[in-house]
């Protein structure tokens, strides 16, 4: 029976609101899994054969757009294998993300939609990732090589791992305090209550999705906050060298700690029941309260919509589909 509190308040309800944002703890691992991103004014959803996008125009109707998909790895099976299914999945997901990133602009803003080439796409995801790569990966390694007068060799790689955590963590806190990106960390956020939900096995409506979490494990941040920390364990591993061999190695190794990230990342979405993987995950949730925001009705909707474009096949099909399809579907 409800009863309420010192201030009026139905506590029932609110224990029920916190049983749903912790709930995925207890969850047991879906057959399908989807993932998706937030975009400009929408939401992208991805599934094991569909992809769909739902932007909210200047008029206030929601435009979806979606296609087949076939990731890489249901197309190459070796792509599949563990560690190199994480990188693949970083990569495809970058592709993806700056591809809808530009098509959601143009559909938000009602502008022509002028596909980004091939060619393009390679140039912009290769800048990115050069971009990321000098800032979190090299630009700490060279920096904690000139404290080798003052620090012993596992001193400088420690320092390494705290410069290039405080150069991630302060970007995350700055990019948050843009007023445009909050907005899409809104999107973010209820992308993040709408799978919650689905993976419930709630009904998927605006009142029914509102009460989730806007904090889901297998997020992007999560991962990008995983691979960081490895990095300390790894490069802590390597030999001595010159900065020129510090910058090296940090490149050739960088491909597999992403792999090792993503296994953990799977490993744990399987066993969330464990108190110690709990633990693993527990920083990456705290880091999305950052990259996250509660989102209002409006943006519920976009993102059911997307998730709802993007099942379609899958719904008709009875959702049966393969473990090698389910695990390129989701984060």
């Amino acid at each position: 029976m409800a009863g309420l509190n010192a201030s009026g308040r139905n506590t029932a309800s609110r224990g029920e609101r916190r049983s749903r944002r912790l709930c995925f703890f207890l969850w047991s691992r879906p057959e399908v899994q989807y993932g998706g991103q937030a975009v400009i004014e929408g939401v992208m959803m991805r599934g094991p054969r569909r992809l769909a996008v739902a932007v909210r125009r200047p008029a206030g109707d929601i435009l979806v757009e979606s296609q087949p998909f076939t990731s890489w790895a249901a197309r190459h099976p070796v792509l599949k294998w563990p560690f190199f299914r994480g990188v693949v999945a970083l990569i495809e997901s970058l592709v993806l993300g700056i591809r809808y990133l530009s098509l959601s602009a143009n559909l938000a803003l009602e502008e022509e939609d002028e596909e980004l080439t091939t060619r393009d796409l390679i140039l912009t995801v290769g800048l990115a990732l050069a971009v990321a790569v000098a800032l979190f990966v090299l630009l700490p390694a060279a920096l904690a090589a000139l404290s080798q007068r003052v620090l012993p060799f596992y001193g400088q790689n420690l320092l390494e791992g705290v410069l290039r955590l405080a150069l991630f963590l302060a970007y995350v806190w700055a990019i948050s305090r843009v007023k445009e990106i909050q907005r899409v960390f809104q999107y973010h956020g209820a992308e993040h209550k709408v799978i919650n939900a689905l993976e419930a096995g709630e009904e998927l409506t605006v009142e029914k999705v509102r009460p989730y979490s806007t904090l889901h494990p297998r997020c992007g941040t999560s991962f990008l906050l995983l691979v960081l920390v490895l990095t300390i364990v790894f490069f802590s591993l390597l030999g001595k060298g010159g900065l020129l061999w510090r910058l090296a190695s940090r490149l050739v190794l960088l491909p597999v700690v992403a792999g090792v990230a993503y296994e953990i990342m799977k490993f744990s979405s399987r066993h969330m029941n464990s108190l110690p993987v709990r633990a693993v995950v527990a920083p990456g949730l705290w880091l999305q309260r950052l990259t996250t925001r509660e989102p209002d009705d409006g943006m519920l909707e976009v993102a059911l919509k997307a998730l709802a474009a993007a099942r379609e096949e899958d719904t008709a099909k009875g959702g049966e589909v393969s473990a090698g399809e389910a695990a390129g579907a989701g984060r």
